[in-house]
Formats: structure tokens, C-alpha cells, sequence
């Protein structure tokens, strides 16, 4: 049975994150200090060291997972670890500064640190949820396998539109041009692909048969489908009209194709988009944490 990662050893992690968490708020509580709690007592310096520690080791996490032949314990476990410890991080640095903030770098480093910590609870969300996601919206395909079949489906549609009619031929070929999946960051997030629309539609149109209008726009103006059904309803012979339903289906099973491989990449864009945030960030607060260390240490 697949292990969760934060579940990961009977969630060995979360108790350690816990009795770390009890113990700074228990000591936070006992502790009294003169005048206000703050950063510069002898619980402020410890929890200090703590968490800077800690933002340390969270750091190391990025090395740990390109070092595939390191046995100092599983990437799950790093991963686990990462994520529990990352969390009592927050309450470290909140009771280290003794909640006295001020427009400062040390203030800047804990503004970071929140930063890093909620784009990680993002990540967290994002690779618990996009994965099932992604495995129902595949149905058990790769997104290979069905980006061959669009090909494929591609070529047997240009074929079926040019038995038909030239003019079908252009149209259909216009449509495959203007299906685009993937391509800037909106098309990626929003699963965007540009594939024909009007299916539904086209498919009602082509029951009823009906005339086109004296007055219909031009062919080359109109959707793939509806200029489909336009040409249908102009007294094509019954072949016609069997290979123009075979080609309404063969653009329906394209759409179904297309709309699937984009929530693919959208899913897989999701998944790592945070990482945009999370990683500059991360090494930013390292920046400022070695000034906040300099200056409280030197200049204190």
C-alpha cells in the first residue's frame, strides 16, 4: 500500500514536530524575562539558534533530493520531516522575537519566512491532490499515448473532409492548426487548448437538416462545425452526409482528447508553478537571515 509522506513511519515526524512545539511554548510561558519577552533574552537566543538551525536543514532538502545515492535516511522521510518541521518553524520565530516587530531586517526575515512556509503549504496541498487528479483525468493513458491518438485522429479527419468536399478539407485543416495545447503561463493554468467548440450544437443542427440561410456567413468565417453542418444541409448525397458524421465524431473523440491532455498540464503546471515562489524565496530568507545573525551579533 502506498505510504503517504505525511504519514510516513506511524508520522514519526509530526510527534517530533509536536514535542519540539510544546516544548517552546511551555518554556515561552515559564520564561520571565525583564520588561518584555524578546529576542535578545537567553530563551530568545535559543529559540534563535533553533529556528535558524532548522531553516538550515529545511534548505538542505533541495540538495537532498539530487542526491539520489544518499543513505542518510528516505527522500519520503526528508520530505515528511521537511514539512512537519517547516511548520513549527512559524511558532519558533513567533516566540522568538516575542512578537515585537518593527520595519527592520529582522522583521524582513520573518515576513520571508511566512512567505516560504505558506507557498509550502501550497506544495503540500498540490502534491496531495493533482497526482489522483491527474491519474482519473488519464484513464489509465499517458499523455503520450494521447497526444498520438489526436495525431492520428488529425490525419483520418483531413482524409474523411477531403472524400468529401475541398472546401471541408481547408476548414478542418484550419481547425487542427488552431488546436494548441500547452504554451504561456494562462493557457497552462487554465487548461486552455483551442480545440473545436461547437459540437454539441453542430450535432442538433445536423438532426434538424435544415436549409442554410440566404443570408449565412461565408464558409472560410465559420466555425469547423458549423460550416460542416452549413455544407451538409446544401443537398449533399447520403455518402456525403455518412462521412460528415463520421468526421463529427472523430472531432468530438479529438475535443474529449485535447480538453483531457490540458487539465494534464495544467495539473502538472499547478504542481510546480509554487516552486517558482517557494525556491527564490527560500534563498532570499537565507540572505536575510545571515544579516539578521550579523547584526544581532556585531552590532547588538
Amino acid at each position: 500500500m502506498h505510504e503517504s509522506f505525511l504519514t510516513h513511519e506511524n508520522k514519526r515526524y509530526l510527534w517530533v514536530a509536536l514535542v519540539l512545539l510544546v516544548g517552546s511554548i511551555a518554556a515561552y510561558v515559564w520564561h520571565d524575562p525583564i520588561g518584555r519577552p524578546n529576542g535578545g533574552t537567553w530563551l530568545g537566543y535559543t529559540l534563535g539558534t533553533i529556528g535558524a538551525l532548522l531553516i538550515v536543514w529545511l534548505l538542505l532538502f533541495g540538495m537532498r533530493k539530487r542526491t539520489y545515492a544518499n543513505r542518510v535516511g528516505s527522500l519520503r522521510g526528508w520530505l515528511s520531516a521537511h514539512v512537519y518541521l517547516g511548520t513549527v518553524l512559524l511558532v519558533i520565530a513567533l516566540l522568538h522575537s516575542g512578537f515585537q516587530f518593527g520595519w527592520n531586517l529582522h522583521t524582513l526575515a520573518f515576513v520571508l519566512m511566512t512567505v516560504v512556509i505558506v507557498s509550502g503549504f501550497f506544495g503540500v496541498f498540490a502534491y496531495l491532490r493533482y497526482p489522483q487528479l491527474m491519474t482519473r483525468n488519464r484513464e489509465n493513458a499517458t499523455r503520450q499515448t494521447m497526444l498520438d491518438e489526436i495525431a492520428e485522429i488529425d490525419g483520418n479527419a483531413l482524409a474523411l473532409a477531403d472524400g468529401i468536399d475541398p472546401k471541408l478539407h481547408q476548414i478542418v485543416l484550419r481547425s487542427i492548426e488552431k488546436t494548441r495545447l500547452g504554451g504561456g503561463a494562462f493557457r497552462l493554468l487554465t487548461a486552455h487548448d483551442n480545440s473545436e467548440l461547437a459540437i454539441e450544437r453542430a450535432r442538433e443542427m445536423l438532426e434538424k437538416r435544415g436549409r442554410a440561410e440566404t443570408n449565412a456567413p461565408k464558409t472560410e468565417e465559420m466555425p469547423t462545425m458549423f460550416a460542416m453542418v452549413d455544407f451538409l444541409s446544401k443537398g449533399v448525397d447520403d455518402k456525403a452526409s455518412e462521412a460528415l458524421r463520421k468526421l463529427i465524431d472523430l472531432l468530438s473523440r479529438k475535443k474529449s482528447l485535447a480538453t483531457r491532455v490540458a487539465r494534464d498540464i495544467q495539473f502538472q503546471s499547478l504542481m510546480e508553478i509554487w516552486l517558482y515562489v517557494h525556491v527564490p524565496l527560500s534563498i532570499g530568507l537565507l540572505a536575510a537571515l545571515t544579516g539578521h545573525v550579523i547584526s544581532v551579533f556585531f552590532y547588538w
